[in-house]
């Protein structure tokens, strides 16, 4: 245990059994997977000042949260979400107030060791959900819910029964087919949650305004990092978000407003090309005029010309 200022402590737990010791719950019947039943779970209050760090995966379906969570650095989002995913190393704290008597769930803990070797210990790291610092649960219907709960009674029967050659190769397979699935009700969420696509395309829209609008000269060029990290969501997440909503990833709605912005310069001002290109962000004047023709099919005299 180490300090991490105002009075929290960061707390690390390696393994998947010191877990259940630490939660008053029995030994797990295998050292390296293990489902948890949420209910039978007990926070106490002495943690709410402690962040935590697992070193395993760590997937929940929780019900009747009666607590605040925070994920890295951001207040994570449990007005619907039900269903969310923490990678080792990541760094999390729970607000407690008092155990809900109807909180029902499960947590599915995946030791990478258990992953050692095989495809998915490489492709699990592909799935955006895990992304730091993705800030939304995933809302679940009921029959999306019946569908991941199949899967983890599945993990645990197998884990249960007799341990033998297949007994890793079958519950991996059970996990793939779990991070798919959340995969495809991910993607769902983001076209279903209409209203928070928009709201947060109005958001990037108005920052990338200002941003241009402001000393862009000095900043240089916004990247994807910058934009995401602005809006309180992974980069992975945006970029899908505002590409199932408007058809274009973050790095092209950049562009699309820069290119706005060029235009607007072009058109009503007479500042050079390399004026602008500065303007603009852009270290080298060529950079801007080579992006401007690819996205436009002219180059920037060509477009200015034509309102002369």
């Amino acid at each position: 245990m180490k300090p991490s200022g105002n009075n929290s402590s960061l707390r690390r737990i390696s393994t998947i059994t010191e877990y259940h010791r630490l939660r008053g719950l029995p030994k797990p019947e295998h050292p390296l997977v293990s489902l948890v039943n949420y209910a039978a779970i007990k926070h106490s209050p002495e943690n709410n000042n402690s962040s935590w760090v697992h070193d395993f995966y760590l997937i929940a379906l929780k019900r009747n949260f009666n607590a605040s969570f925070k994920y890295g650095q951001q207040e994570y989002d449990f007005d619907e979400g039900v269903l969310f995913f923490i990678a080792p190393g990541q760094v999390f704290s729970i607000q407690a107030t008092a155990d809900a008597p109807d909180k029902s769930g499960w947590m599915l803990l995946i030791h990478p060791d258990f992953l050692w070797d095989t495809p998915l210990a490489k492709t699990i790291k592909r799935y955006e959900y895990f992304g730091y610092a993705v800030n939304e649960a995933l809302f679940l219907s009921d029959k999306e819910e019946m569908v991941i709960t199949g899967i983890l009674q599945n993990i645990q029967q197998e884990y249960h029964a007799n341990i033998d050659k297949f007994s890793q190769q079958i519950i991996i397979s059970q996990i793939e087919v779990l991070l798919n699935y959340a995969d495809r009700f991910y993607h769902r969420q983001f076209i279903t949650r209409k209203v928070s696509g928009h709201q947060v395309l109005t958001r990037l829209e108005n920052l990338l305004d200002a941003y241009f609008s402001g000393d862009a000269m000095v900043k240089g060029l916004p990247t994807v990092q910058y934009i995401a990290e602005q809006l309180h969501l992974s980069p992975d997440y945006l970029s899908t978000l505002l590409k199932v909503s408007t058809g274009l990833n973050t790095q092209q709605h950049i562009h699309e407003k820069l290119i706005e912005k060029a235009k607007e310069k072009l058109s009503a001002t007479n500042l050079s090309v390399s004026e602008i290109a500065c303007e603009l962000g852009f270290e080298h004047a060529q950079s801007f005029s080579k992006l401007f023709k690819t996205k436009t099919n002219v180059s920037p005299l060509t477009f200015r010309q034509s309102f002369q």
